[in-house]
This record gives C-alpha cells, sequence and structure tokens, in this order.
C-alpha cells in the first residue's frame, strides 16, 4: 500500500466510524490529490454494501441483577441496547441526524394547533411470536406506563401523550391537553416499545416478544444475553448479523481488555483514561460521537442544606468545570452549565454566562446562607458514569478551597440507579439527554416528574414548560427555552459540570453507516440493529 493509498484509507477509515462528513472528505482528497476521484472514494466508504452473517459481541456496562425485559424499569445502557436495539421497536425512532422518524408507525400528521395527532401504524408486521402487530398492541404498550398503579419511568412522559384512541386498526389518534410539537420524539422514548397484548390488554413483557431485529434465545440478568436475527424483519438493510451475544462487563477497564483481546467486537463506555492507546491498535476504531449525554450532580431540594438556593449556587461554584473536562473527560468533551441542554441542540443558551469555578462567590453564597462552611456528603459509583468516583473526588478537592468539605462515599455499582439515586440526599448521575429541550425538562425537571431526581418545583418554569411546548413561532420559542435554561442554571437543584462525548471501541471487521447516531452510545445503541460485518 502506498503512502497515498494508506491517506485515502485513513481517511475512509474517518469516514465508515462517522467522524468525517462528505465535504470533510472531499476538501482532504483534494489537497491530497485525489479532487477528480474524491466523490466516489467517498461513496464508497460510506455506502459498502451490508452484508449478512456472523455473531456479534459486545461489551456493555450499565448490567444489574434486577435487569428485566419490561422497559418500563430499563434505566441504563445494557437494557436499552437489548430492548430498543434488539428485540423490540417503537413507533418512532432518532435517526443520526437527531430527527424523530417513523418506525413502527408509518405516519404521523397534526393538526394545526399540534393538539391532535393521528399516526398510522405500518402493516403486516409481525412479531417473532406470529402474530400481526396493530393499534391494540400499541394501546396496550402504552397505556402500561400509565395510570395510578404505574411504577414506570417513563410514567410522565406517557402521561403527556393525552387521550389515546384507535381509528380502525392501523391508525391511532393522541387528543393531547395542549399542543406539542415535539410530540413524535416523545414516541421514540425507548420505554415506550411495542409489545404484544393478549386478549385483555396486556402484555407479557418477561417473554421478550417483540417486533425487532433479534429474537431472544437466553437472558441472565446482570450477566449476558444472547439473540438471533428475525428472519421477518420489515426494515431494508438491517438485521444483518446471525447473533448477537452480549456480555454485561461493568468494570471499564475489564470492558478494554476485552476489546483489546478480541473476546468482543465492540464496547459501549470507552476508559477514557486509556482510550488513546486503544486508537493506536492495529484493527480496532475508537468513536468519537458528540450529542446530549451529560454528567450531573443532583440535590435534593426538599432536604437541608439544599433547600437553600445559596448553598446551591456555592456548590456550583465550587466545582472546577475545566479540570473536570480535562481530567475526568480526558478531553472528549464540552463544558456544562447547570443546565441539560447542550451546544448542539435546537434552543440552547449560548448567551448565558458560562459559570466559572470561583472560590469567592462560592464563600459569599455561603455567608448568604449563614455559613461560613459547609459539610456535605455526596454517593457516587462508576454505574453514575465511568470514573465517577474519581471524578467526584477531583470534585471534593476543588471545593475545598471554599471552605466547602464534601465527603465522597463509594457505594455499590450494583442497583445503583434503584438503591442510591433519588434515595439519598446527593449523588452522581448521567443522563443521555434527549433530542428536544422539552422532552428534556419534562423528564428530569418538571415538578413531581418520577425522575426529576431534585425534587424541584419552580412555578415560572412549569409556566414556561407549558408555555413552550405549544408555541409553534420559533423565536419565541427559543426566548422560552432560554429563559428556562437560565432559571435551571441559576436556581436549580442540579450541578451539570459537562457534557460527555459517546466514546466507544469497534473492530474493523465491522461496517458502520458513514454517520452515527449520537443520542445513545453505538449509534443510538442501534448498532445490532445497523451494523454489519464486512
Amino acid at each position: 500500500m502506498s503512502r497515498f493509498d494508506y491517506d485515502i484509507w485513513k481517511l475512509q477509515k474517518r469516514v465508515t466510524s462517522g467522524g468525517m462528513s462528505r465535504r470533510e472528505f472531499v476538501k482532504a482528497a483534494t489537497a491530497m490529490g485525489f479532487a477528480a476521484a474524491a466523490p466516489a472514494l467517498y461513496s464508497q466508504a460510506a455506502h459498502a454494501t451490508p452484508k449478512k452473517g456472523g455473531t456479534y459481541r459486545v461489551g456493555f456496562g450499565g448490567a444489574n441483577t434486577g435487569d428485566m425485559l419490561d422497559p418500563a424499569d430499563n434505566g441504563d445502557t445494557f437494557m436499552i441496547n437489548m430492548n430498543m436495539g434488539g428485540c423490540r421497536n417503537a413507533l418512532v425512532e432518532v435517526n443520526a441526524n437527531g430527527q424523530a422518524v417513523p418506525e413502527l408507525a408509518e405516519s404521523l400528521e397534526p393538526s394545526a394547533d399540534a393538539t391532535t395527532w393521528v399516526v398510522k401504524l405500518r402493516k403486516g408486521i409481525e412479531f417473532h411470536s406470529g402474530k400481526t402487530f396493530d393499534a391494540d398492541d400499541a394501546i396496550a404498550s402504552l397505556e402500561h406506563h400509565r395510570g395510578e398503579d404505574s411504577t414506570s419511568d417513563a410514567k410522565s412522559v406517557a402521561n403527556s401523550l393525552g387521550n389515546i384512541r384507535k381509528d380502525g386498526q392501523n391508525t391511532l389518534v393522541f387528543d393531547l391537553e395542549s399542543g406539542n410539537a415535539d410530540f413524535p420524539y416523545l414516541l421514540s422514548d425507548y420505554h415506550l416499545l411495542m409489545g404484544s397484548a393478549d386478549s385483555s390488554g396486556k402484555v407479557d413483557w418477561a417473554s421478550g416478544d417483540g417486533t425487532g431485529a433479534f429474537v431472544v434465545k437466553s437472558f441472565e440478568p446482570g450477566v449476558r444475553a444472547h439473540m438471533v436475527r428475525n428472519p421477518n424483519y420489515f426494515k431494508s438493510g438491517c438485521a444483518n448479523f446471525d447473533e448477537v451475544k452480549m456480555t454485561a462487563i461493568n468494570d471499564a477497564a475489564a470492558r478494554m481488555n476485552a476489546m483489546v483481546t478480541g473476546q468482543v467486537d465492540a464496547i459501549v463506555r470507552c476508559d477514557l483514561k486509556t482510550a488513546p492507546m486503544l486508537e493506536k491498535k492495529s484493527g480496532i476504531s475508537v468513536l468519537q460521537v458528540s450529542g446530549t449525554k451529560h454528567f450531573t450532580y443532583p440535590m435534593d431540594v426538599r432536604q437541608a442544606p439544599f433547600n437553600d438556593n445559596n448553598v446551591r449556587m456555592a456548590l456550583k461554584h465550587g466545582i472546577d468545570r475545566e479540570a473536570f473536562v480535562n481530567t475526568v473527560l480526558r478531553g472528549y468533551g464540552s463544558l456544562g452549565n447547570d443546565h441539560p441542554i447542550s451546544s448542539n441542540q435546537n434552543y440552547h443558551a449560548s448567551d448565558l454566562p458560562q459559570r466559572q469555578y470561583d472560590v469567592d462567590k462560592a464563600k459569599w453564597y455561603l455567608k448568604q446562607a449563614g455559613l461560613t462552611s459547609l459539610d456535605v456528603e455526596i454517593a457516587a459509583a462508576d454505574a453514575a458514569f465511568n470514573g465517577a468516583v474519581d471524578a467526584t473526588q477531583l470534585y471534593s478537592e476543588s471545593a475545598k478551597a471554599a471552605d466547602i468539605n464534601i465527603k465522597v462515599n463509594r457505594v455499590s455499582p450494583d442497583g445503583y440507579w434503584n438503591n442510591v439515586w433519588m434515595k439519598v440526599p446527593w449523588s452522581a448521575c448521567y443522563w443521555s439527554g434527549r433530542p428536544t429541550a422539552d422532552w428534556m425538562f419534562t423528564i428530569g425537571y418538571k415538578a413531581g416528574g418520577n425522575w426529576t431526581d431534585s425534587y424541584w418545583d419552580n412555578a415560572r418554569f412549569e409556566e414556561l414548560l407549558v408555555a413552550g411546548r405549544a408555541e409553534l413561532d420559533q423565536a419565541k420559542r427559543n426566548d422560552i427555552y432560554v429563559e428556562m435554561q437560565t432559571i435551571v442554571s441559576n436556581e436549580g437543584g442540579v450541578v451539570v459540570p459537562c457534557f460527555a462525548n459517546n466514546v466507544d471501541a469497534a473492530s474493523d471487521a465491522l461496517g458502520r453507516p458513514a454517520k452515527l447516531a449520537g443520542n445513545w452510545e453505538l449509534d443510538g445503541s442501534r448498532s445490532m440493529e445497523r451494523w454489519w460485518f464486512k
């Protein structure tokens, strides 16, 4: 291979890993003297024909012994990939461009004020059991997350879907309480997956029956899962692997070792300390995709001392965000500003001043709270995010200069999301984020929401949340969401130090789309469905 051939191969490799756009490729190839051939070379990399066959082995973190196939309970990467990316589908999916596109739905049409949505379902789609998917299955699957007895993690999202009725066996009508221009995105929630309803309108989620790309053969919660190709999958060019074997590897260093030694073909959440070394390994690509994922430290604002906003502001000024990004993320991310809307999303509050590490301001806010020093405890485990314990220790060190003493309580990673998060006054957390500002604010900040992990309640924020959802004028909508971000940043109960890129790794033997989705790890948690062996 000549030097020029090698350089072109490297460029094509960046295309197939999702790290280079067509414009960037053509510009680079032209500079190397390949102007005439550049478009064809890009197309070769971007549109490699998927091939059928092979066993895809993946190492996942975020696995727990209490995991279950009921998507209402899913909260981390192992089960999200198995359910949404493997055995089931939603009515809508988010593509690599961040757009909500029909999945089991065929079309979605709003009324003029976006208060009523008519959703046409695809016809002839079969569950693994052979049953044909219809409106009754869709309604049963969505209603599973609603009602007084529901314990679903998506209860607040499901409740916002309004009245759901069918108009024939292949049409759903959603009558919302108020207009929602982002309604299609709600139906892409990884909890709101479609299951097969029985005659009583209930879904046996534990059976694993779905319409997805793969059929569940075995599942050991917190350990492993084995799935085989659905021969009747409805998406062209997808479901390319014969089998998928998922292995729970919660320790990041162990996942990296499994990748290096060839025990797996791909892993989620690389250990950022050693990711640069992994990138140098022959036959392995480190996949870095920016998106909406962010690390947080939610405080229960109902409890002292977090019920005083002066204390919350002191803690927000007591964290060294730049050190956090450079040390914890190794540069694979960007600064957070104590709200959950990333800089690459619509309505991001770009003019909101970036909060800095400021010891004097932190001390000033403590003084306003009537304190000369502060002693607090925070729970952390690497289940919250890779390196969460070390990251929280770093936070503790930076806060000391402001006379804030943070005791880091290292807890068990197993069952972290059920036993620690939202159970203790302060903890480490991560959010994948959501594709729209309304959805993120609704699921994580709305008063009374089942995932509002700070238990925050702000009257002006609640008013704006309703107004922004129904507002169709984009300029007015922007003003609303900017004000909401400002309120959350200055009054909310969550410290948001950074936005983290998705950093995964995959074998070069795998074929991938030219652009990878950034809403979840491993191509939007859909690598099993979308990838193939070359």
